[in-house]
């Protein structure tokens, strides 16, 4: 079992869940996160000054899923996010131990 973590922009993610439904991924988290990498913010005026915001606004999507899943949910992320600009995103692929089902008491890959 991994856990997949993506960071994409907000504006990706509509993309991203149609090929991930496409690759039959069907359970995900999504989260509104800001931060940055190599992608800086544009600067605004704010009271006559210039102010550059130090955090962007991204999406954070997490996906436990099983061995056979991983490469065709990085590629459903991929494919619906990549543009080729800088700021498109990451994706973390780590070991998850175990997962628990609370409703039935499921473990492992039966409760993903």
């Amino acid at each position: 079992m991994k856990m997949i973590t993506a960071i994409i922009q907000p504006n990706k993610l509509d993309a991203v869940r149609e090929a991930l439904t496409k690759a039959e991924v069907f359970r995900i988290t999504v989260s509104r996160v800001s931060g940055h990498g190599q992608q800086t913010a544009e600067g605004d005026i704010y009271r006559g000054q210039q102010v550059t915001p130090s955090l962007i606004a991204k999406v954070r999507l997490e996906i436990a899923c099983n061995d056979e899943f991983v490469e065709p949910c990085i590629n459903a992320i991929i494919k619906g996010s990549k543009t080729g600009s800088i700021g498109d995103g990451k994706i973390f692929v780590t070991p998850l131990e175990d997962c628990i089902r609370i409703r039935t008491g499921d473990r492992g890959g039966e409760a993903i």
